[in-house]
């Protein structure tokens, strides 16, 4: 019997936005499942049972929570302390077992059975169960279509007026979709109901002026909030001229969402009390908890759970809180008076402290918003609750994220992609050097350095700038104005001087200049409407900087008038240096009824830099949106299962064996003792799978040795170490090169034994044709999953650190990408040394495809620790892999942002 499965809890978020706990079935939970099963109807345990089941015997309770979490496993849901469905399956066979479900008829229609179904087919494959079998009446249609839909291969038969349901649970694209899907309408719903709440109640509410108890109370008064708010106060009959309750159990009529501003000891009573009341989310601006120390940290845990086994979600603790700008709800539930108008701009902020400066430079800049949440501690609630909501959200064109942390970033690199082929998606991650966090979020330090994070965000297509006003910079021009659609940029102006610094921001930035159109220091309003109009009909213009300082004469607001009535109907964007105004001034806006600053509106920079810099931002995320993901090429010689068998045998004999050996992993940190380096022929092999040859080598001892290798070889050869450090040791000098006969091999032999030490493994190998020498790192990374890094493998690239990163699985796309991101990747394109004609160019189609073959094995392969291919050497015939190694353990319970749906764990 296995012990209990803990890795299988989980909180989810069901079709409306609400939640439930998962957790496997136990004996304690005989009393729960009486009392669930005496609230279904008649019907649901006929369709449960297909007889009618009245009562559970006590033997059935026994028999029904007595499970071996192997060939028989079950798991319920409960929502506060109820349990209100319940999943099983029991194994019929060596990879087949029959699964069945039931929900309680007043949580039916809430997607309770299709994630259930979702993580009892996780622990089944888990458990080595490759088929559920599941027997449903015709009539039962509800559970049929849960079947159906889940996106499984399944077969259907009919016998004896039964339906018998055959699904293969090996996860296909179509069943990864339509968990996606339903992820993001569950996560998008459950944060609606906290910005779209049709009352809400202030829980803390104080008579006393600028307490954050009051402040909320005032905030969401005067922000005119279009539903009734309900301060809580334990003894005031009134708060602010509105009457008060002792409890928000007092509280006549429904509360939808509650802002919590009592001390930190008392929030675990209020969160209690809000279940009892059926809230279904909190605002928590109260501070005390994860950035207080442990005893703060287990306070912030237990009110997370609380509220997700209550079926709400949690914002905060130590948060601003959530405003939005709709005309229908007008809610400021945050401590800052100053929230901006209506706009087209969707900001989430971790830092509560920067929050309110956040808003009032949104504001100064004329800009506008559709939604703002300030996640504090961000232990429920995250940046990537809103991307999912920000999705389908009509109100929100852009997204800005100020990030300290990231809870779970592989998940915000797959959102971010998905969301920014149609919605920019600009983020500030501050904390980059230190690689930590700040207290009190639940969050880990990434496992990576901060330059693969940028690596990585470029490949989910995020715009990741250096500071606020950056970030600003950027999105005022995305939110007002199109994407270019290339990188010629004309450049107009009645300054040459301030015209040649946009000229050379723009080479620097990576964009292609036209010549500066001087109009001159008297130029009219006339002479700029000229030539807009001739920069605008030019198809070899792609976007204009104009430039505008003042005249010695007064100055009108003509010119202003001209570019903004032509930014009005135009497909290219307009930015400007516009009297050294920053934002979008008054003379530059186009402005709706309603008072809305429109798209069409021109943005304003100070200097021409900033202005050139914002361009290259969103004309890189344009060319990304136009690329496109990519997609995922058909391998057909990719054997998994044999490399699985492999990879078993191998795991096997490192542990009768005993301590498994080192490697290193991106960071430069050692890996950590379980993981084990197989032997050579192994990792050859475990590639070979995967349609990765490795070219052979054999090891050498002495002088002798290593001439009657070469003569089986075949000159000419190479005699060099083993271990790619020792070879970048001494300037890369671990290596002889062209060996063409014996006295050559027995010196090179000689002299590497003498550099190297005695202790150095040395190696003959088939001397390859020239090329560049590159380096392919892959694996599993704890904050990031599946990772594939690359660079050259040269002495310059390892001081430099010249690397680039990619999630994986790679696209063509990614791959294409991941080649060029390195900054000595022009080697690549160009003849390498000892090349004499482009006969000679490096197949760096060939080395694409090499990575998105490292790529599919370590997906596919979690317990495959880390991948080392150095050298791989490019040249006109391929990809050539040289040396590899292979770091293997026991694959982890459970995979960053992999399986079925499943909340965060606060901590």
């Amino acid at each position: 019997m296995q012990s209990y499965p803990k890795h299988w809890e989980a909180d989810v978020v069901l079709t409306d936005g609400g939640t439930a706990h998962l957790r496997p079935i136990t004996p304690d939970d005989a009393e729960l499942l009486q009392d669930f099963h005496s609230r279904l109807s008649p019907e649901t345990i006929y369709y449960r049972f297909f007889a009618p089941y009245p009562k559970l015997s006590a033997r059935d309770v026994t028999r029904f929570t007595t499970v071996d979490y192997e060939d028989r496993v079950a798991l319920v849901a409960t929502i506060g302390e109820s349990m209100v469905s319940v999943v099983r399956y029991d194994k019929v066979g060596p990879d087949e077992a029959e699964v069945a479900f039931v929900v309680e008829d007043s949580h039916q229609g809430r997607g309770l059975a299709s994630v259930l179904l979702e993580h009892i087919a996780a622990a089944a494959r888990e458990r080595g169960v490759r088929r559920f079998i599941a027997d449903v009446l015709p009539e039962n249609r509800r559970m049929i279509n849960v079947f159906r839909e889940a996106g499984y291969t399944a077969q259907q038969t009919f016998d004896e007026g039964v339906i018998r349901l055959t699904l293969d649970l090996e996860p296909t694209e179509v069943s990864l979709e339509v968990m996606r899907a339903r992820e993001q309408r569950a996560e998008s719903r459950s944060i609606a109901r906290l910005l779209f709440p049709e009352s809400v109640a202030v829980i803390g509410a104080s008579r006393t002026a600028h307490t954050i108890g009051q402040t909320a109370l005032r905030n969401l008064l005067t922000g005119d909030f279009q539903g009734p708010v309900f301060p809580v106060h334990p003894e005031a009959k009134a708060v602010a001229g509105v009457r008060a309750y002792p409890s928000v159990l007092n509280i006549p009529d429904p509360v939808d969402l509650a802002v919590v501003a009592v001390r930190a000891d008392m929030v675990a009573d209020v969160v209690e009390e809000c279940a009892s009341k059926g809230v279904h989310g909190l605002v928590v601006v109260s501070s005390g908890f994860g950035e207080a120390g442990p005893e703060g940290r287990e306070r912030q845990e237990r009110l997370v759970l609380t509220a997700r086994a209550a079926g709400m979600r949690v914002v905060g603790p130590n948060c601003l809180g959530v405003a939005n700008t709709d005309p229908a709800v007008r809610l400021n539930a945050t401590l800052s008076p100053d929230v901006p108008p209506r706009g087209r701009i969707g900001f989430f902020s971790q830092s509560g402290a920067l929050g309110r400066a956040i808003l009032q430079r949104v504001a100064q800049r004329g800009m506008g918003l559709s939604t703002f949440v300030s996640a504090g501690n961000r232990a429920d609630v995250s940046g990537n609750d809103l991307m999912q909501y920000w999705e389908e959200d009509p109100a929100t064109e852009v997204v800005l994220q100020y990030l300290e942390s990231l809870g779970n970033p592989r998940k915000f690199t797959r959102l971010a992609r998905r969301l920014a082929q149609h919605k920019p998606v600009v983020a500030v991650r501050s904390g980059g050097s230190a690689r930590g966090v700040p207290m009190g979020h639940a969050a880990d330090a990434l496992a990576l350095p901060d330059y693969a994070v940028t690596s990585l965000f470029e490949q989910a297509g995020v715009v990741r700038v250096e500071d606020i006003t950056q970030m600003f910079d950027v999105a005022q021009l995305l939110a007002y104005q199109p994407l270019p659609k290339g990188s010629r940029v004309g450049v107009i102006g009645n300054s040459d001087s301030l015209e040649l610094l946009v000229k050379d921001a723009c080479i620097r930035a990576g964009l292609r200049p036209h010549e500066p159109v001087d109009l001159g220091p008297k130029a009219t309003a006339q002479d700029f409407a000229a030539a807009l109009d001739t920069a605008l009909a030019d198809d070899a213009v792609h976007s204009l900087v104009v430039v505008f300082i003042p005249a010695l004469t007064p100055i009108s607001g003509d010119v202003a008038e001209v570019m903004r009535a032509r930014a009005a109907d135009s497909t290219k964007p307009i930015v400007t240096t516009y009297l050294g105004y920053q934002g979008l001034p008054e003379e530059l806006r186009l402005v709706g009824d309603d008072g809305e600053v429109l798209r069409g509106s021109v943005p304003s920079y100070p200097a021409p830099e900033d202005a050139v810099r914002a361009l290259a931002h969103a004309t890189r995320h344009a060319m990304w949106r136009e690329r496109g993901p990519g997609r995922h090429p058909e391998i057909a010689d990719l054997d998994r299962a044999r490399a699985r068998a492999l990879i078993r045998k191998a795991l096997t004999e490192a542990e009768a064996s005993g301590e498994p050996a080192h490697a290193v992993w991106f960071t430069s940190e050692p890996v950590p003792n379980d993981e084990a380096a197989v032997s050579a022929e192994t990792a050859r092999e475990l590639l070979d799978c995967y349609g990765i040859g490795v070219l052979p080598y054999v090891p050498v001892a002495s002088e002798d040795e290593a001439v009657a290798a070469a003569e089986r070889i075949g000159y000419p050869v190479v005699v060099k170490a083993n271990s790619p450090d020792l070879r970048l040791r001494a300037g890369g000098r671990g290596i002889r090169i062209e060996l063409n006969s014996p006295e050559e091999v027995r010196g090179a032999y000689a002299a590497l034994s003498d550099r190297l030490g005695g202790d150095a493994m040395l190696v003959v190998q088939r001397m390859m044709a020239p090329g560049v020498p590159t380096v392919i790192r892959a694996g599993e990374n704890q904050s990031f999953g599946p990772v594939v890094a690359f660079g050259l493998a040269d002495v310059t690239a390892e001081l430099l650190d010249d690397r680039a990163y990619r999630l994986a699985p790679l696209t063509d796309a990614d791959a294409a990408d991941l080649v060029r991101a390195v900054r000595s990747s022009p080697l690549l394109f160009g003849l390498p040394a000892g090349a004499s004609s482009l006969a000679d160019q490096p197949d760096v189609d060939a080395l694409e495809e090499l990575l998105i073959r490292v790529s599919r094995l370590v997906d596919a392969l979690p317990e495959v620790a880390h991948v080392d291919l150095d050298p791989v050497i490019v040249n006109s015939t391929g990809a050539h892999v040289m040396g590899a190694r292979v770091w293997l353990r026991e694959a982890p319970e459970v995979r960053p942002d992999s399986g079925p749906r499943r909340l965060r764990v606060p901590f």
